[in-house]
């Protein structure tokens, strides 16, 4: 049942401030407030629309009443505000939730008072509550680190080519590709393509037919999130080989595609060219429509795509990532989770059927974790200290950028002194159970 703005109410804050959850009547109030606050030269109203439609319009894992409102009663303004939008990844393969918050904005007077960190503090209660492991956010250097995330997971990386980098077709050839808007029709497609290029990636958010329909036409023509999704075929039967995402507004002129993916035993040599044309194209009339000169095409994907390989000397212009926030409260239900890969891991590595134990120190708290035969039976805190400082060591919240597959041991050590492993034992067995390996991570908006 929908909460109303009666019994929506958290708690009183005090000073003339509440905490309650939103209701619908709050869409257009609330998405003047994210429209401002997130805007960098006046309101933008992509951010708006995007808070009205999670407000309004139907969303397979958010309702209405998911946002967190700091509220000032005796003017009615909102002055601070985020949500939680819940979803479910995969960690190679293993299923699991994760709460996302979006859109965490506060009035400039009233920061520094801690109303980010209540509500924080509410909504890691939902998450908690939705049986959920991580939580996952995007967002401005360092802030969330003071919730205890870290920044470990690529995001919103790319390449780029110029006009004299174009890939050429022979004269008087046509293109043997062409581009067609996607349909519902074209889900089981979509799907499919989408869980075999994910085989690529350590993490990726799982897609239902909900979802895929909130992809396709849930969402309002000028939302931030909404992209136009687009399948590939092959001109002389018709056939669909693969397919492409692509914002609807452009992006340091030019028109990125987001994801581009092809079906198992599609040439990437073949096709992959043509997409580089039609990406061009696509940008010079995009930024045409908003009074811009385009200057390239790019593909906006993780590091290891093929598309990469294919146009290695075609995109000249690297954007290296930014980064996913994560956040993982409890560690040993997380690595219990994820054991049949580290299991995996283990059986084909240099320590085939280990027995024995790994502890990890993060100084203030530890994890250790115990094999048998190469099976994982236990993992646990425990609290190092002095005369018993464990097998590996992690500052602050530096494991979990192992853990995710983002650095390799020998990196963090590189990067923190005080990430020191004891022995060759702890090292072998903490390279194998976390190797590095990309993500390329469309998250749940």
């Amino acid at each position: 049942m929908l909460a109303t703005k009666q019994d929506s109410l958290i708690r009183n804050l005090g000073d003339g401030l509440i905490l309650r959850r939103s209701t619908p009547a709050d869409a257009e109030k609330l998405s003047n407030f994210n429209a401002m606050i997130h805007g960098h030269e006046g309101p933008d109203e992509r951010i708006g629309q995007w808070t009205r439609d999670l407000l309004e319009k139907p969303h397979p894992t958010f309702g209405p009443n998911d946002f967190t409102i700091v509220e000032e009663p005796a003017t009615g303004r909102i002055v601070s505000s985020l949500n939680l939008i819940s979803q479910t990844w995969l960690y190679a393969g293993i299923p699991f939730g994760v709460g996302r918050p979006e859109l965490v904005g506060t009035l400039p007077e009233f920061r520094n008072r801690g109303l980010v960190r209540i509500q924080f503090e509410e909504i890691h209660r939902w998450s908690a509550e939705r049986g959920e492991l991580a939580q996952a956010i995007t967002g401005i250097p360092f802030y969330y680190r003071l919730f205890g995330y870290e920044m470990c997971v690529d995001l919103d990386g790319s390449r780029s080519g110029f006009e004299i980098n174009l890939p050429k077709l022979v004269e008087d050839t046509p293109e043997p590709y062409r581009l067609r808007l996607a349909t519902e029709a074209d889900i089981p497609f979509l799907s499919e393509g989408y869980v075999h290029a994910s085989r690529r990636s350590l993490l990726y958010a799982a897609r239902d037919a909900a979802l895929w329909r909130l992809e396709l036409t849930g969402r309002s023509q000028k939302s931030l999130t909404r992209l136009i999704w687009n399948i590939i075929e092959r001109v002389t039967d018709g056939e669909a080989v693969g397919f492409l995402a692509h914002q609807w507004f452009s992006r340091n002129q030019s028109v990125p595609a987001i994801m581009y993916e092809l079906k198992k035993g599609v040439s990437w040599l073949d096709v992959t060219p043509g997409v580089a044309r039609w990406l061009w194209d696509l940008g010079q009339t995009i930024c045409e429509s908003e009074g811009k000169t385009r200057l390239a095409f790019t593909f906006a994907q993780d590091g290891s795509h093929p598309a990469y390989e294919i146009l290695r000397d075609s995109l000249p212009l690297i954007r290296e990532p930014y980064s996913w926030y994560m956040r993982v409260p409890d560690l040993p239900a997380f690595i219990k989770r994820i054991a049949p890969v580290l299991e995996e891991r283990l059986a084909n590595s240099l320590a085939p059927g280990y027995s024995g134990e790994l502890k990890l120190n993060f100084y203030s708290t530890g994890l250790r974790l115990v094999f048998v035969n190469g099976k994982l039976t236990n993992a646990e805190t425990w609290q190092p200290d002095s005369r018993n400082r464990g097998d590996v060591a992690f500052p602050n919240q530096t494991f979990l950028q192992l853990l995710f597959g983002h650095r390799e041991l020998n990196e963090l050590t590189k990067a923190y002194t005080d990430c020191l492993w004891e022995d060759d034992r702890a090292r072998v067995l903490t390279n194998t159970l976390f190797p590095r390996q990309p993500s390329q991570l469309l998250g749940i908006e």
